[in-house]
């Protein structure tokens, strides 16, 4: 191993290391499929600004979550995303090896540095399994974002919270005394701490203690992002025991013969504090898990990541500190209102310009513009605007309106994928009154220029299904 594939001995060990199914670092790096992704890339920027010792594990998806491209009627067309891995990452020369359906499956390591305001780096490690030595089907197991069935995706979880576990121990991350799971895909983190704290004594594993679970419990955080049954992880137990084996089964009794694995419940048996993404979200997970104590921490942005460069060129001008801490963003009220609406008006200027370029949408940068892009899904209610569509064409009678959406559906979602077809039927019905546009693929490159140049961010969610709402929150930076 060479000196720079390991732990940097001249940096603290971290203090935090956050294990994330999806994480958001670049636009041109598919390692997220939308908000939950997103939010993992803003913590881990935040993490690097504020120059916290962090060390963040995902996996390596080769083919993204999908590529969109959607025909003329609006059917959505899933494609592998083809990128260079080797122009963003660095690989390490560790190989660990985790067991999946009781055979052994090798997983290497990919380096990605986040860097913060003052140069200060966090690691990300992405978990690979395309390794010489792994069979062919073993090999595309960390490929696909959130694809395949129960045990590819299960598969995949064993990577994340084993493999990674592995990967830091090999990489030379010792004692590290917070591992924070991003959501219930890391739940498997806890058994692999529980087998670190079982060191191989089969007495141990065999007369487990209640001690044990707490060491483990105490090293644990865990947030919950969803309020949506269908959002939290469950496998059959037959399922668990064939990818897990019995052993581990065995270890929390969490497979009984008429159980499901539910991973969303390993996680708050597992960790010391959980919390909601917001106040309203914290109630409804406690109304869903009545048995654990949820606190809430609402989500939040990364500023400098989402403010326009317009928007970034006014901040430098009145706020100086703004970048390295963006609670002077309360000052932003002492701007002048004209040098806002200027630098909204240039934010405007560039979205217009790329939806006419990619869409031939044929918008007017003059025109009051609304935007709705966020995963095409049925609680989201993407259609809500055309619940009238008559009144909205009176409106429309007074003053123009142009609107643009966005967003992919599960491949498996053919609720979303109808959604997206709804919007095209009204984009021919209301052409030559309303002007409406779908931007496809949408990612967080296009996220920058839509929040940022719309005049109106439109959020219908039905209640309470939305966590949190980030994207809003992008918007407001704007």
């Amino acid at each position: 191993m060479t000196h720079s594939d390991k732990h940097p001995r001249n940096l603290p060990l971290p203090l935090v290391a956050y294990f994330s199914m999806e994480i958001g670092m670049s636009p041109l790096m598919p390692t997220y499929s939308g908000g939950l992704g997103v939010l993992a890339g803003d913590t881990i920027r935040s993490a690097a600004d504020l120059e916290i010792p962090f060390v963040a594990v995902t996996l390596l998806h080769r083919h993204g979550y999908f590529y969109q491209r959607i025909d003329a009627r609006g059917q959505q067309i899933e494609e592998p995303v083809a990128w260079p891995i080797d122009d963003f990452a660095v690989p390490m020369d560790r190989i660990v090896h985790v067991e999946i359906e009781g055979r052994s499956v090798a997983v290497r390591a990919w380096r990605y540095r986040v860097k913060g305001e003052s140069g200060f780096e966090v690691p990300v490690y992405l978990l690979d399994t395309d390794a010489a030595e792994n069979s062919e089907s073993d090999r595309k197991l960390t490929d696909n974002l959130y694809g395949g069935d129960l045990a590819y995706r299960l598969s995949q979880e064993v990577i994340l919270g084993y493999g990674g576990l592995l990967m830091l121990r090999a990489l030379g991350y010792g004692d590290i005394p917070r591992y924070h799971l991003n959501e219930g895909h890391a739940a498997l983190l806890v058994l692999a701490l529980l087998e670190e704290e079982f060191a191989g004594d089969a007495a141990k594993e065999t007369h487990f203690s209640k001690a044990a679970l707490d060491a483990v419990r105490e090293r644990c955080v865990f947030t919950t992002h969803t309020p949506v049954p269908a959002g939290h992880d469950q496998f059959p137990a037959d399922l668990a025991r064939r990818v897990l084996g019995e052993r581990r089964c065995r270890i929390l009794s969490l497979c009984d013969q008429d159980q499901a694995l539910n991973m969303t419940l390993l996680a708050l048996r597992g960790s010391r504090f959980v919390n909601g993404v917001a106040m309203r979200h914290g109630e409804v997970s406690s109304s869903m898990f009545p048995d654990y104590p949820i606190h809430s921490i609402t989500n939040g942005v990364h500023a400098v990541t989402w403010a326009a460069p317009p928007f970034q060129a006014l901040y430098d001008r009145y706020l100086r500190d703004w970048r390295h801490d963006q609670l002077s963003l309360r000052y932003a009220i002492s701007i002048p209102d004209q040098e806002i609406w200027s630098a909204h008006v240039e934010a405007k200027h560039a979205l217009v310009e790329y939806l006419n370029r990619t869409t031939n949408a044929g918008f007017d940068r003059d025109v009051f513009t609304i935007g709705f892009a966020r995963r095409a899904t049925a609680y989201k209610r993407a259609g809500l605007l055309f619940h009238d569509v008559a009144r909205l064409q009176k409106i429309a009678d007074r003053a123009a309106i142009q609107i643009v959406f966005g967003g992919k559906a599960h491949p498996r979602d053919e609720q979303g994928k109808e959604i997206i077809r709804f919007l095209y039927k009204m984009r021919e019905q209301l052409r030559g009154s309303i002007v409406v546009t779908y931007a496809p693929n949408y990612d967080m490159a296009m996220a920058r220029l839509l929040c940022a140049g719309v005049d109106v961010w439109l959020n219908t969610p039905l209640p309470p299904m939305e966590a949190s709402g980030t994207s809003g929150m992008k918007a407001a930076i704007n």
